[in-house]
């Protein structure tokens, strides 16, 4: 078995990302992007599949961890029975080649260490020709080369398809290693000096940190927060990848096992929105700016996800010799669902850019005219169903969040023209779409019986994206209808405490839509097995608790929801309330913003929508 989701730590550059297991290990890295190929896969194999692991040899030593300040620089200590030592993980930002860099000092007494380091390119299949240049150790195959450089005092050698290291730190002294990748057709980068990097690297996020406004409560965990969502940031174009792992089950040994490495349409609004509340304007122009370029072309060929520079082909391809995270095949690059219609995306893109309007972003000349065009489409094709928002591998429905997000996209598109009479409009037939979709929903979509919005048309099946609702506008939070959907969801999709009260931190998290058929597939997805329950849902649940006039509950709600994070303040995207472990690709940009944008409206603060 793997270690728990929850027992990695986060490291990153700003564009790829690697995870470091509370036993000293880095079990993922891809290099050079988030989406290329795994050089270390042990996260989703085993060790012979890639990983470098730096530690005590002492196999009882105990390891305490922190990441220093409001940074994403990762301090381990170690205690041994002989003393204690600090490992020091980072990324600095690149200049040109990306370097992972790990220093060890020693802090009390002597401490006899041990490096792993087993490098295997194209997700764990590919093991490298290695040879010693110039004091180096250099790892090349294919197009891949990457260069192990340490302190003199270390000696590096081959073992087992490994290059291993033993050596002793004192009380004082410090031991650095710097792993670089480059091209292998180019010349060897230049090495860079790993304790100015990391000066630098502590300089860059305290520099970072300082320019968040949020002073409500919790804002520890709203930094924490918003500084993975940094992390998940690829840096040359402002995209904003979902998470930075592949294939991290939705249910231990089960199949729900998916690409999170790409950039969702569907984060567009909330995360514009977490962004400026937050008061970080560059990275929301940056966002903005991406956005228009993926969404640039025929409004017809709207995509629900694209690549980290707006690429549109992400082929979905299953990898055999790897055997997954905990036995969860199989294990797949590339996302299928990229060709999905999911309709609400285009509501997504027109509210994020009537966002970026409202908060002063500086305007795209071209921006208006997208928009105009998205909307010529949706008034043509609201009517279709789709795969909507959980972008189901079954059969296409009216899903009503696909059409509350098309009445956003009328309305936000007509607030616009309104308040800017200049701009080219066509004012009266978005109203007539925007009239006629909001009659239809209320008619089609709402079960007056047990009083609340379904899933979709005609169905008996609940979805906790109807939870939005009151936060696009569709319906004030103290219309009965909404209170009547929040306490259904409350009802059908929370989980409950347990006997005497037990499991409180479980209480009231949210599942995504209704339980299964009986036969052990879902109603709604047609997938076998379970999931555990969504957490950015369950963020959901707390703001539209806020919004029914029951903060007190929300506040409770969000509560127990910090109390899910991990040591180190991180989500994944689900957590199983069964085992009390996280679940789902991690750490999850969506969970992130959902916890930051609940601590705003918690906080009564004012955000950007």
């Amino acid at each position: 078995m793997h270690p728990p989701i929850e027992d990695y730590a986060l490291i990153g550059d700003l564009q790829t990302a690697g995870l470091v297991g509370r036993d000293g290990s880095i079990d993922w890295l891809c290099l050079p992007r988030f989406d290329s190929a795994a050089c270390f896969a042990a996260l989703l194999g085993d060790r012979d599949n890639g990983h470098w692991r730096l530690a005590p040899a002492d196999h009882e030593a105990r390891a305490d961890r922190s990441y220093r300040g409001d940074s994403l620089v990762l301090d381990t200590e170690w205690t041994t029975g002989t003393g204690r030592v600090r490992v020091t993980d980072f990324m600095p930002q690149r200049d040109r080649a990306p370097d992972v860099v790990r220093i060890v000092e020693g802090l009390e007494g002597s401490v006899e260490m041990r490096g792993v380091l087993r490098l295997r390119f194209d997700y764990g299949r590919v093991v490298p020709w290695v040879r010693h240049v110039d004091g180096c150790r250099v790892a090349v195959a294919g197009p891949d080369s990457v260069w192990l450089s340490a302190d003199p005092q270390v000696t590096t050698y081959g073992q087992g398809y490994s290059t291993r290291s033993d050596f002793t730190v004192e009380a004082g002294e410090k031991v650095a290693f710097v792993l670089t990748w480059h091209p292998s057709h180019r010349p060897r980068p230049r090495r860079i000096d790993p304790h100015e990097a990391l000066q630098c690297t502590l300089d860059d996020w305290k520099e970072w940190s300082a320019r968040c406004t949020y002073e409500g409560p919790h804002r520890d965990a709203v930094i924490r927060s918003l500084i993975t969502l940094k992390a998940l940031t690829y840096a040359p174009t402002g995209g904003i990848v979902a998470a930075a792992t592949t294939s991290l089950p939705e249910e231990i040994g089960g199949v729900r096992n998916w690409d999170y490495r790409y950039c969702w349409l569907r984060d567009a609004t909330l995360t514009l929105n977490a962004l400026l509340s937050a008061g970080y304007t560059e990275e929301a122009g940056a966002w903005r700016d991406w956005l228009l370029r993926a969404v640039a072309g025929s409004p017809a060929d709207l995509q629900i996800m694209y690549g980290l520079a707006g690429e549109r082909r992400l082929p979905e391809a299953e990898l055999p010799w790897l055997t997954g995270y905990s036995g969860s095949a199989p294990v797949r690059i590339g996302n299928a669902a990229v060709d999905q219609l999911q309709l609400d995306v285009y509501g997504e893109v027109l509210d994020s850019l009537f966002l970026a309007r409202n908060a002063g972003l500086e305007d795209k000349p071209h921006a208006w005219n997208i928009q105009r065009a998205l909307l010529a489409f949706l008034q043509k094709n609201w009517r279709q169903p789709d795969e909507g928002l959980w972008e189901v591998r079954g059969p296409r429905r009216h899903f009503v969040h696909s059409k509350v997000m098309a009445w956003a996209a009328a309305d936000r598109a007509i607030r616009t023209a309104e308040a800017h009479p200049g701009l080219k409009a066509d004012l009266d037939a978005w109203r007539e779409m925007r009239d006629e979709v909001h009659r239809e929903v209320c008619e089609k979509g709402y079960d007056p019986e047990r009083g609340t919005f379904t899933q979709y048309y005609g169905s008996e099946e609940l979805d906790a994206a109807t939870l939005l609702i009151p936060r696009v506008g569709f319906l004030p939070g103290d219309d009965p209808r909404v209170i009547g959907t929040v306490d259904a969801v409350r009802r059908e999709l929370t989980y409950a405490a347990g006997p005497d009260g037990a499991g409180g931190a479980r209480a009231g998290l949210v599942r995504r839509y209704s339980a299964d058929r009986g036969d052990g597939s879902h109603a709604t997805d047609g997938l076998p097995g379970e999931e555990g329950a969504f957490l950015v849902c369950s963020f959901w649940l707390a703001d539209a608790l806020y919004l029914t006039g029951r903060p007190k509950e929300a506040q409770e709600l969000f509560d127990r929801l910090l109390e899910l994070r991990t040591d180190l303040g991180l989500l994944a995207e689900e957590y199983d309330p069964v085992s009390g472990c996280q679940l789902g690709n991690f750490p999850q940009a969506f969970s992130h913003i959902g916890l930051i944008g609940t601590a705003f409206t918690l906080a009564g603060m004012p955000k950007a929508d």
